[in-house]
């Protein structure tokens, strides 16, 4: 069995719905397809819930109408039969009578995620009617049923695994199986998402949980490219990736993965496969344990960084003089993402500046501080072990003319970073491809 997973994007038009069907149906295997909220959709569920955060049930209520009669609309452009169009037409109004339903009492976080969450609940249950209205051996496999977070938030791997097979051996007789992704519910039975990742995260703990044969990620891009095609031209998708270097990608700048969605599909060993709705037939980037030795893959850079440096006397031959620059970090909840070290000093970069002015005047105890702001990892990704002789300098000649504030080399064997001004950020990806693809 494989996990496909399609996103806004790809069902948010009944057009777009009836090309997913297609692609659904391509071959015969038996799978478990994982759709996001039509595109639009989440974002006026915010809006909605926004109105009564401020008490305000008219404005909610006028959104609420303006939604049902846009899936109302989508109803008359899916569906073929008189039948299914009713059947269709019924489940909306239950649906939008069960939004309307939060305009009457208090409204809290626990009523918003509820809300958000039947973004999900409409794309799937209009997909799976559809699908069966074209004959398909389909069913819904509601996700609430299975998928769950533990009391510290994260995925209960064993819940969901001992849940989704139970429910897969009620329903043993049909090919595809449709649920949603994002939405879950939290160790208490609450509604409540997954936040990292979303729907790619639930693909990607479903593969893992009934060990897939592969997991299909379907976006409107065909696959990770070798650099980012808004700043440099000719990029290219990269055929495969282990997924160290994925999350690598995805951390430092690659907006087709979240950097730790894949991580249950990696631990499982399921192979995920970035895919394109649009190209079909495009090969995409295959992501799995797989390392392909000795080569350069790709170039992502991470914007609104901000550089600090702590220089102190005190620091040379000294002990627990690191402990307590990264204890600082850690009280405000700021995480780090490079960092470089002297005998007499340490220089560190974040991207998130929330509590910089607490952060800083806790260093200046230590020592003097200096900062830049407006600065830009440039992240170099490949199989980049210190025992393949001559990456490091292939990627620093290549940036030769461009002012460089921090190197990172050695953390991971799959990363060179580089920390630059923003205003060279262009400039560095273009030299990279060129050096490092182009030649």
């Amino acid at each position: 069995m494989k996990v496909m997973k399609f996103g806004g994007t790809s069902v948010g038009t009944p057009q777009r719905m009836k090309n997913v069907v297609e692609l659904i149906n391509s071959d015969n295997d038996q799978k478990i397809v994982v759709l996001s909220a039509m595109s639009g959709t989440t974002n006026m569920l915010y809006e909605i819930s926004d109105y009564l955060y401020k008490k305000n049930p008219v404005g909610a209520n006028e959104n609420i109408n303006t939604m049902e009669e846009k899936y109302q609309q989508h109803v008359e452009d899916l569906y073929t039969s008189d039948e299914y169009k009713q059947k269709a037409k019924d489940f909306l109004k239950q649906e939008f009578d069960y939004i309307r339903s939060f305009t009457k009492g208090v409204f809290t976080m626990f009523e918003e995620k509820i809300i958000v969450g039947q973004g999900e609940i409409l794309s799937t249950n209009m997909v799976t009617l559809y699908l069966q209205e074209q004959g398909f051996n389909a069913t819904l496999l509601p996700a609430l049923e299975f998928m769950r977070t533990d009391k510290n938030e994260e995925p209960d791997l064993e819940y969901i695994h001992e849940k989704l097979k139970a429910q897969l051996d009620e329903n043993p007789d049909y090919n595809i199986y449709i649920t949603q992704g994002f939405i879950c519910r939290n160790a208490y039975g609450e509604v409540d998402n997954l936040k990292r990742g979303g729907s790619d995260y639930s693909a990607s703990l479903i593969g893992a949980a009934i060990e897939a044969s592969e997991i299909q990620i379907w976006t409107d891009i065909d696959g990770m490219h070798n650099n980012d095609p808004r700043f440099v031209e000719g990029t290219q998708p990269v055929s495969s990736l282990n997924f160290e270097e994925a999350s690598e990608l995805a951390y430092f700048g690659a907006k087709i993965l979240h950097p730790t969605c894949v991580q249950p599909a990696k631990f499982a060993s399921v192979p995920v496969k970035l895919l394109n709705t649009m190209q079909p037939d495009a090969p995409g980037t295959v992501i799995s344990n797989k390392t392909e030795r000795g080569k350069i893959k790709a170039v992502a850079a991470k914007d609104d960084i901000c550089a600090i440096n702590i220089t102190s006397s005190r620091m040379l031959l000294a002990y627990g003089f690191l402990r307590k620059v990264f204890e600082i970090f850690e009280t405000y909840k700021t995480s780090i993402d490079m960092v470089t070290t002297s005998e007499v000093g340490v220089s560190v970069s974040i991207d998130n500046t929330t509590n910089l002015s607490q952060i800083l005047n806790e260093l200046k105890k230590l020592g003097t501080v200096k900062v830049d702001m407006n600065m830009c990892i440039i992240c170099v990704v490949g199989d980049l072990d210190w025992r393949n002789v001559g990456f490091e300098a292939l990627a620093s000649d290549a940036l030769k003319g461009i002012p460089i504030r921090m190197i990172s080399y050695g953390g991971s064997n799959h990363n060179i970073s580089f920390l630059v001004a923003a205003e060279d950020k262009k400039r560095a990806l273009q030299a990279l491809s060129n050096h490092l693809f182009n030649d």
